[in-house]
């Protein structure tokens, strides 16, 4: 039993989300043949058949802690839990195909509101083609809670984990980045002046694209099936949840490899730079620590980069370097700094 008058404890925020993950899992030993991949990637794979593998992902969503419903709609919310899962599984280059559905809610939800929330769950299974086949419901004391599982499947042989990319390897990503976060202090915001005026509208039409990335993303269905037809095979791949800096240090520390990333290069759509200047905030700040963009990061040996040099999904925004030269930052000045990982984590204390 646990004794909580222990003096000698240790605070969960110490660690962060993946120490924490990494100390209570260390010695967890994996005992069938059929777990190709248990924890420490995007999705665990287990062997399916000689052509196939499954990948199985995780992810949970507190209120107060995840969303805040003041301005996030039902619907919405029951869209984005579905694409936090997705992601996961696009991210070892595999196409999803089931999804369950755990939800604990206080009696301040009328059923009606989870009628809404569970449209938002089945529009993003409609349309990314996933099957819901179940899930559990429960009481909570506390708001709302959502667990969504998702599985996928992939290529035995095109299956992609985060610890295969080698020194000289290009660093490429999809889409843009920053928006999501920036959409969130746009509507944090609008909070606060409703909550200092409740009669005032809420002035949203410049921040639409960022808004819509926060509230409303969309996981990258298309990567896999544009990599396929490209035929290119990343030698790695994770999902940008918690800021660019953290996912490229985790990908650096699972291939144990370095990197240099170029702030020239990334990627930022114009509303992103416009806001940040309105805002007062760094650009490339918000794209290394945003989070949320739910775009992907992968490595590619150099003998690929003509297959996707032209594609507009794609920017190569770095390489990766031997282990011993560190994860670094090239600045448009070319001066090169350490990479941090100041990305979001949901542990610390505020």
């Amino acid at each position: 039993m646990f004794d909580d008058k222990n003096p000698s404890k240790t605070s969960i925020s110490e660690l962060g989300e993946f120490g924490l993950i990494d100390h209570l899992t260390r010695d967890i030993k994996l005992t069938h043949e059929s777990t190709l991949k248990g924890i420490g990637d995007d999705a665990a794979v287990l062997a399916q058949d000689e052509k196939k593998v499954k990948v199985i992902t995780t992810d949970l969503l507190v209120e107060g802690v995840h969303f805040d419903l003041s301005y996030m709609p039902l619907k919405h919310l029951g869209y984005k839990a579905v694409m936090v899962n997705l992601s996961d599984v696009y991210a070892m280059n595999a196409e999803a195909t089931h999804i369950t559905v755990s939800l604990a809610v206080s009696n301040r939800f009328p059923v009606e509101a989870l009628e809404e929330l569970y449209a938002g769950i089945k529009t993003a299974a409609a349309l990314y083609q996933v099957d819901v086949i179940g899930g559990d419901t429960t009481s909570s004391t506390s708001g709302m809670v959502i667990s969504i599982t998702a599985l996928g499947e992939v290529e035995n042989d095109k299956v992609v984990y985060r610890n295969g990319a080698k020194a000289n390897d290009l660093l490429v990503v999809t889409g843009d980045l920053g928006a999501a976060y920036l959409g969130l202090q746009v509507l944090e915001r609008e909070k606060q002046v409703f909550e200092a005026n409740p009669n005032a509208q809420p002035e949203l039409d410049q921040y639409t694209y960022l808004v819509e990335r926060q509230l409303k993303p969309e996981a990258r269905k298309d990567i896999p099936k544009l990599l396929q037809d490209l035929e290119v095979i990343p030698t790695s791949m994770i999902d940008i949840s918690d800021g660019l800096s953290s996912e490229i240090i985790h990908l650096c520390k699972q291939s144990k490899v370095g990197c240099n990333l170029y702030e020239e290069k990334i990627p930022l759509d114009p509303q992103v730079i416009a806001t940040c200047e309105e805002f007062q905030l760094d650009s490339t700040t918000i794209a290394l620590s945003g989070g949320e963009d739910y775009e992907l990061l992968f490595t590619i040996g150099n003998e690929d980069f003509p297959k996707i040099k032209a594609n507009p999904n794609f920017t190569v925004i770095g390489h990766m370097t031997l282990e011993k030269e560190g994860m670094h930052l090239i600045t448009r000045a070319n001066t090169k700094i350490p990479l941090i990982a100041r990305g979001w984590n949901s542990l610390k204390i505020e």
